[in-house]
């Protein structure tokens, strides 16, 4: 049982508290960075406007205010450190340990199928457990996703194919389970949807779209419902 008398107190003590503001780390929590790593997917190509329309800028426009989204996709870059163009030899992947993550998502292996970097398959896990290293050493400890490749419908292009992405699948998965990071399943995503890769690798817009639905469910917990939100537009002066 609650005396009045004491309830008093509280209750004074409760809107003194209010008249004297709270202290800043009670009114103002710090927004959760999310960057992104990834290649010409992740960076935007195949979408209308890559600034926009890539994957991250829409998640970013879904998560809405309380959320930092940074992309760090370079298009043309493996996973494999021995591959054609190597992601940790990027600029993206200096920005991406530079952005003090708290979130880390992380989308290669597509350009690795091609069969100048698919030949060094063995060693894509031992370059992934190290890519993921690099990421889980940082001070801010950020939580880490690795998600399987989309697609590639039909002979691919590029030099890209589907079969490459079938042998990624199981080794992303036992990464994944090793390293104890989350999976999102980009590849189920876009499964059922050939018509949104135009060129047989990259998502268009709408596709992308479901890239980010895809992040967002498993960023959040819960399903995006509505319609993603449109960019901003600019003001003119």
């Amino acid at each position: 049982m609650i005396r009045f008398g004491s309830a008093c107190f509280g209750f004074a003590c409760f809107f003194g508290w209010l008249a004297a503001g709270a202290p800043a780390h009670a009114q103002t929590k710090p927004p959760t960075r999310v960057s992104f790593v990834g290649d010409s997917i992740t960076f935007g190509s195949g979408t209308t406007r890559s600034r926009t329309d890539a994957y991250p800028a829409q998640l970013a426009r879904m998560l809405g205010k309380g959320y930092v989204v940074s992309n760090f996709g370079i298009s043309g870059t493996t996973l494999l450190r021995k591959g054609d163009d190597p992601y940790q030899n990027s600029n993206g992947m200096h920005d991406a340990l530079e952005s003090k993550p708290d979130v880390v998502v992380i989308m290669l292996g597509t350009n690795d199928t091609k069969p100048q970097n698919w030949k060094l398959k063995d060693q894509f896990v031992p370059d992934y457990k190290n890519l993921i290293g690099q990421f889980r050493d940082l001070p801010t400890h950020p939580k880490i996703f690795v998600c399987l490749p989309p697609p590639v419908p039909g002979d691919g292009n590029f030099g890209i194919n589907e079969e490459g992405v079938q042998e990624q699948i199981p080794m992303i998965r036992k990464i994944a389970e090793d390293e104890h990071v989350e999976l999102i399943d980009n590849y189920a995503a876009l499964k059922d949807h050939p018509e949104m890769l135009p060129d047989r690798v990259h998502p268009n817009t709408e596709g992308a779209g479901l890239l980010a639905k895809s992040v967002y469910r498993a960023l959040t917990g819960k399903p995006f419902e509505g319609e993603i939100p449109a960019p901003a537009t600019r003001r003119s002066n």
